[in-house]
């Protein structure tokens, strides 16, 4: 047993000499450029789907053994660790820290949950729209770690207004009278307030007439076991977690710097072919933005059948409402009411935001000539990083408050001000381990390309060829699915992008028909609180379990998969012109790839 302990105690070393020793024949035996690093990418995706070492310290790897095996000089495998990519990403996080240091997520939560009402139906869509749209700009899990404490509150507000109910009709079934519980409709409305007051200050313990208070319902909550007044309230609990946990990996799905895996496929595709100069924030927003729309109105109608049943009377809006509703809504609007008027900051931070977003839209928006034409001396120079990086770069320009002292006369001057973010504050909420994963994944692909592997698995793959196009998108896309559940997404599509581009080339179809499905579904972790962060998130509040995510996530995989099969058959398809072979993809020519 004492060997078995040390076995799991340094099962992570054991795995790392493992992989290192037991793969090495091949590139011993083979001997080749192609066998050597085909070695090590199998090292790379053992460490990366383990992670027997940090995701960032393995994508470090190509830098150190490219240039002992010959494939690559460490100068040229160096430069891919940064690219275009990490300076759109510097731009998008300096608006997540202006976005979160001044709570403007928080006013746009709560302003759209209270545009929606709170039927727990309706409540529930505007959790999941405001969520998904906070994930548009935000990272996912920035936005669920952000949503769910609001969220939560709203749920034991709900528990707490059903046990006062309760209590106030047991009292009028036994006749007794309970003066705490009593609001006269007659008495004015400070005498009203404070009749609210003394309803939630009902006493929490068992006094002999059968009165239970929801303060001792919501200390129960906290602990473990049979913590919940009713199933439907615990199902409620499982309902709204898992909205917010899905939502923030849906609304990530519409725009380029909604998550890594779409900044990723972008610069890989931009690198790999760069001749075609079609994916850009605003075409990527023109075909995902319908399916995360579509994904994320089936998936409230399948999490509502599933945790509290389906009934047509949930899609109507009823201006009626209960105790529990008015309960709700009273607390959202408390809730939006401590933030105050919005601020001076709030309000510049959401015009940097919004003049960002316009200026990624009409930069080149394909169906007209966007504002990039100006520079049409320079083509291909301006991006969307130029926009971030002009727009990130105001942050810390722009005034946010004043820094004054008070001098010995009892004067206050003004000596200095501070800008909506600094540079400590912007480094807290900058992902650096993922952009050292996504630079990783750049030097393993240009290894991949200059030692010949790439084509090498094309040509292997060609066989698929005699498949129809549509089921090979169905494999690609179920594949990457399955195994972005056990792997970090970025991970994931780190690794299957070179493979399926080699795919798409090696049977000659467009290789966005394979590239788009594929990276849109590497997103869908649905399954496993271990699979997503936002997933952990909701987990960690104890509402859930494993089986509850298991059973939801699953029906999720499935709509979501089958939106973009469907999404890849009709509106995608004109966009792109993906029914040819396109000039800008290499061409076959005796049975090998060329440029």
């Amino acid at each position: 047993m004492k060997f078995l302990n040390y076995i799991f105690v340094y099962r992570r070393l054991l795995l790392v000499v493992f992989s290192l020793v037991v793969l090495l024949p091949l590139p011993i035996i083979l001997h080749s450029k192609e066998a050597e690093c085909a070695y090590i990418l199998f090292v790379i995706a053992i460490f990366w789907l383990t992670e027997a070492l940090p995701l960032s310290v393995t994508a470090l790897l190509p830098g150190l053994m490219f240039p002992m095996f010959g494939i690559m000089p460490s100068k040229e495998v160096a430069s891919a660790y940064f690219k275009d990519f990490h300076l759109l990403l510097i731009g998008v996080i300096c608006l997540a820290t202006s976005i979160e240091k001044w709570n403007l997520h928080k006013r746009i939560a709560l302003r759209m949950v209270m545009m929606v009402g709170v039927d727990p139906a309706w409540l529930t869509l505007g959790f999941m729209s405001s969520t998904a749209f906070l994930s548009m700009w935000l990272s996912n899990t920035s936005t669920a770690a952000m949503v769910m404490p609001i969220v939560e509150a709203v749920v034991q507000q709900i528990i707490s207004a059903e046990a006062e109910v309760e209590a106030t009709q047991m009292t009028y079934c036994t006749g007794s009278t309970n003066h705490t519980l009593e609001i006269d409709e007659s008495v004015n409305e400070h005498e009203a307030n404070e009749g609210k007051e003394k309803t939630k200050q009902v006493p929490g313990y068992r006094n002999g007439k059968g009165k239970i208070s929801s303060k001792t319902e919501l200390e129960k909550n906290s602990g473990t076991g049979n913590k919940y007044r009713t199933k439907k309230n615990h199902m409620m609990c499982k309902l709204m977690c898992l909205c917010i946990a899905y939502s923030s990996t849906i609304g990530g799905l519409t725009t380029i710097t909604g998550t890594s895996t779409n900044l990723i496929f972008s610069e890989h595709f931009n690198t790999r072919y760069p001749d075609c100069q079609c994916i850009n924030f605003g075409s990527w927003f023109i075909f995902s933005f319908p399916a995360a729309i579509i994904i994320l109105f089936l998936s409230w109608i399948w999490l509502h059948w599933l945790f509290l049943g389906f009934d047509f009377k949930m899609f109507k809006c009823d201006k009626t409402k209960t105790f529990q509703q008015k309960a709700c809504a009273e607390v959202i609007k408390n809730e939006y009411q401590k933030l105050g008027p919005m601020r001076y900051q709030e309000i510049v931070t959401l015009v940097l935001f919004i003049v960002m977003a316009l200026l990624w839209f009409t930069r080149d928006p394909g169906f007209v000539s966007g504002w990039s034409a100006l520079a049409s001396k320079y083509p291909g120079f301006i991006s969307d990083s130029t926009v971030a990086l002009l727009v990130g770069l105001l942050f810390f320009i722009i005034p946010a408050k004043m820094s004054t002292k008070t001098t010995s006369t009892g004067e206050i001057v003004s000596f200095d001000y501070s800008a909506l973010i600094t540079w400590k504050e912007f480094q807290s909420f900058m992902p650096w381990d993922i952009a050292i994963l996504v630079g990783g994944g750049f030097a393993l692909a240009d290894g991949c390309e200059v030692s010949g592997l790439s084509k090498w698995i094309g040509n292997k793959l060609s066989p698929l060829g005699s498949l129809p196009v549509w089921l090979i998108i169905l494999i690609t896309s179920l594949m990457v699915t399955t195994l972005t559940e056990v792997a970090s997404n970025p991970a994931t599509i780190t690794l299957v992008l070179p493979i399926l581009s080699s795919l798409a080339e090696a049977i000659q179809v467009n290789p966005l028909l394979i590239l788009i499905p594929s990276t849109l579904c590497i997103s869908f972790a649905f399954l496993l609180p271990v699979a997503n962060p936002p997933n952990a998130i909701v987990f960690s509040y104890g509402h859930l379990k494993v089986l509850d995510m298991v059973k939801a996530g699953l029906g999720v995989n499935i709509i979501s998969v089958a939106v973009v099969m469907l999404a890849m058959s009709t509106w995608i398809v004109p966009l792109f012109d993906l029914n040819t072979y396109p000039s800008w993809a290499p061409a076959i020519t005796n049975g090998t790839i060329s440029p």
